[in-house]
């Protein structure tokens, strides 16, 4: 009755090792119904698990790393004159015999006289002979010139001004990269992102590889806030090569990108982007795809920390959570024949951790296999005493013979009747 009920308790064992109850059985990762059960150790991290949908990708494009977080991206206001501008202010009369030109003025090349070139001061004005100090920080080349001659109009014969640039010391852009930099002034004619670092000469960085620089990355800081995006994103996606305004900080760096792949993929290591972008699809395919004989394309698991406003943007309650970064598992079904359009729309983020979870043929097959080692293992001893007792008879001529004979886990012993 024992043999009995040890082989009807075989199937009920193998389901529990296929649904992970077994947890002392040897594994690659978490069993899938681990995951998606959530964290049940209050002393372990938390995380939420979310279905990749059309929804989930929608909302993560939006927040992928991009220049066009900027906004509207309209065009840099006009050029204003700041503390340390170096100005030169020529004015015109209409005829000779007024405030500037004398009236033998005929014989000179025109009616105009030049002022001396002046910095604008620390108190942001510039000083005009019968003018006096007019404001020129914070005002932009015509609205100078429009001061000036408000201010001689009473006194010159018609006056007109020109206000130009000599030295420019403000309104300017700092590139910076990787061992280098420039800082070159804005010019009045709006410049994009791949204008301003062509002018500097930083086009890329380092040793970047592949197209249009893999690993290199853009970070723009304006009135101190910040994006940044891939230096591919500014070729490939147009709405990323934004206007760039004076007093832009723009830094190039040189990143590597790469993910993690474990589990039932063909490779178990860390694998390199080795383009500016990669889809999930992708870096299934990069990690050697699942494995026919072990993976469940119903079981593929992304790990990441998504940013407390995404993670809330996907509908996951934040609450439990703790700190500015939320644990998250992705999970797709690549059994489902959409499954794989998603994947090529879900966008890889580097760090990223890919894991493929085992069928449960190959937990309960595991198990199987784990319980014939252990009858064998048992069954073992027992032939070794059988043959030594057969061995024993055969020396004395006395007694029956036991002939052994082992088929799979099982050994049977036959005890010929003894010679009289």
């Amino acid at each position: 009755m024992r043999i009995w009920r040890v082989v009807l308790a075989l199937p009920a064992l193998t389901l529990m090792a296929a649904l992970g109850g077994c947890g002392w059985m040897s594994v690659s990762g978490p069993a899938v119904t681990d995951i998606l059960a959530g964290q049940r150790d209050p002393m372990s991290l938390n995380y939420a698990v979310v279905k990749i949908t059309p929804k989930v990708v929608g909302v993560l494009s939006k927040n992928l790393p991009r220049l066009a977080a900027f906004g509207s991206n309209q065009r840099p206001r006009d050029i204003t004159f700041g503390v340390g501008d170096v100005l030169t202010v020529t004015i015109f009369e209409a005829a000779s015999g007024g405030l500037f030109i004398p009236a033998e003025g005929a014989v000179r090349p025109g009616n105009f006289v030049s002022i001396p070139n002046q910095a604008v001061d620390i108190h942001g004005n510039i000083s005009v002979p019968y003018a006096g100090s007019i404001r020129a920080r914070g005002r932009t080349q015509v609205e100078v010139q429009d001061a000036i001659v408000t201010a001689l109009k009473n006194r010159a014969i018609e006056p007109q001004v020109i206000v130009s640039m000599v030295e420019q010391k403000t309104s300017m852009i700092s590139v910076l990269g990787e061992g280098r930099a420039a800082r070159i002034p804005a010019t009045a004619t709006p410049e994009r992102m791949l204008d301003v670092i062509s002018r500097a000469g930083l086009v890329a960085t380092g040793s970047s590889t592949g197209a249009a620089g893999a690993e290199t990355w853009v970070l723009l800081e304006r009135s101190g806030r910040r994006a940044i995006a891939p230096f591919g994103a500014l070729i490939y996606e147009p709405v990323n090569n934004v206007y760039v305004h004076p007093n832009d900080t723009i830094y190039l760096y040189r990143e590597p990108q790469t993910f993690l792949s474990f589990g039932a993929v063909g490779a178990q290591q860390q694998i390199p982007f080795g383009a500016w972008r990669l889809s999930l699809a992708e870096a299934i395919s990069r990690a050697g795809g699942l494995v026919d004989a072990q993976a469940d394309p119903a079981s593929v698991f992304l790990y990441r920390g998504e940013a407390r406003d995404v993670a809330e943007a996907l509908g996951i309650d934040c609450t439990p959570y703790e700190g500015p970064v939320i644990p998250v598992i992705y999970t797709i079904n690549l059994r489902d024949p959409a499954g794989l359009f998603l994947a090529s729309s879900f966008e890889m983020r580097n760090k990223d951790i890919l894991y493929a979870s085992n069928s449960l043929s190959v937990e309960s097959t595991k198990f199987m296999t784990y319980l014939n080692n252990v009858n064998t293992t048992i069954q073992g001893p027992i032939t070794t005493v059988t043959s030594a007792y057969g061995l024993r008879n055969i020396i004395r001529g006395t007694g029956a013979v036991p002939s052994t004979f082992v088929t799979g886990g099982t050994t049977t012993v036959v005890t010929s009747p003894a010679t009289p």
